[in-house]
């Protein structure tokens, strides 16, 4: 049986169809722990009829065997295995032969977090898929993020403008429990607040940054060619005390985009093919307009190999000024 989506998965089990097998793959463990939340509520097993480990800690021989063993006092047990990616090959070949023929009276959540592993899981994924359910649980996209944080925030009553919900997944990143966690305390910090109107200065407050720290500046800076402005926040990020490994990697990511985008541009692609392709948002088109601007193929691939030679300076003992070095990738970068 193919994989299905998670929220097909959702669906069923809220529609009190269980599976005698769950394998659940992918990197998010956020949504996959709903699941399994999820699934514990829906079949409710007592605490004599339900085992959960993780793999590599699991005494898989044992798992299995409760797995194989009818519940006790009670008409489902449980069985969640997280991580069945770590197993060697002895135990991943007994999982396989229960997963071959599980009992219908236990359902066995197995977790796989390492999507380069499943290629070489192939016969755990299709056995699995055989005789119960897989699911993927890749990493939310930029669209997809965007609408699970502003869906998140909504719930909890806020009104989050679409610059402020950008600003967040930008800052947060693609980890739901963490960004759970800054939606709580945005909902904290505007508790006592009639307007729940969220904009950005509000995500720049709870986050930990003030208005005139705005940790996009420098990034902004350097996608509008800015070249003066990102020198001053360079200069002003290393008297501020902030580490130079973490000023390169702000300069890094606007550099490798504004050279996709330009590349792409270049050879003629229409504007959506250059967002899709460079993984744009939609409301980043004024970079694909703007790229006739941005610096050459050769000026990209000079500054590049600057920011190789800077990243192994930081990381050494060289004592390598770090003003000097970071302002000279932007020098390399916007040289005329």
């Amino acid at each position: 049986m193919p994989k299905i989506t998670a929220d097909k998965l959702l669906a069923e089990i809220e529609q009190n169809k269980i599976s005698p097998v769950y394998l659940l793959t992918g990197e998010d463990v956020y949504r996959k722990n709903l699941v399994i939340n999820r699934l514990v509520q829906a079949i409710g097993p007592d605490e004599f009829n339900l085992y959960r480990s993780e793999a590599d800690k699991a005494d898989l021989a044992e798992a299995l065997a409760l797995a194989n063993t009818a519940p006790v006092f009670s008409n489902a047990r449980m069985v969640i295995i997280t991580g069945v990616e770590k197993l060697r090959k002895d135990p991943k070949e007994a999982l396989i032969r229960y997963l071959d023929n599980p009992l219908p009276t236990t359902t066995l959540v197995l977790t796989h977090n390492d999507s380069k592993k499943l290629k070489t899981d192939k016969a755990l994924v299709e056995v699995a898929g055989d005789t119960g359910r897989v699911a993927d649980f890749a990493e939310l996209k930029k669209e997809e993020l965007n609408m699970w944080a502003r869906n998140k925030m909504q719930e909890k009553g806020l009104k989050p403008d679409f610059d402020s919900v950008d600003m967040l997944c930008e800052a947060v990143g693609g980890e739901l429990a963490a960004m759970e966690n800054e939606i709580e305390k945005i909902y904290l910090y505007t508790l006592d607040r009639a307007d729940k109107t969220i904009t950005q200065q509000d995500i720049l407050a709870c986050i930990g940054f003030s208005k005139e720290e705005n940790p996009f500046e420098l990034s902004n800076a350097i996608t509008s060619c800015d070249r003066t402005r990102a020198i001053q926040l360079v200069d002003k990020l290393v008297d501020d005390g902030e580490e130079p490994v973490g000023i390169l990697s702000k300069m890094t990511f606007p550099i490798l985009k504004m050279a996709r985008i330009k590349r792409l541009s270049e050879a003629g692609l229409a504007q959506s093919e250059i967002l899709r392709l460079a993984g744009l948002m939609y409301w980043e088109s004024r970079l694909v307009n703007t790229a006739r601007r941005m610096p050459s193929q050769a000026a990209f691939k000079r500054a590049l190999d600057r920011i190789i030679e800077t990243d192994a300076a930081f990381k050494s003992s060289s004592s390598t000024d770090p003003k000097t070095a970071l302002k000279g990738i932007l020098l390399t970068l916007f040289n005329k």
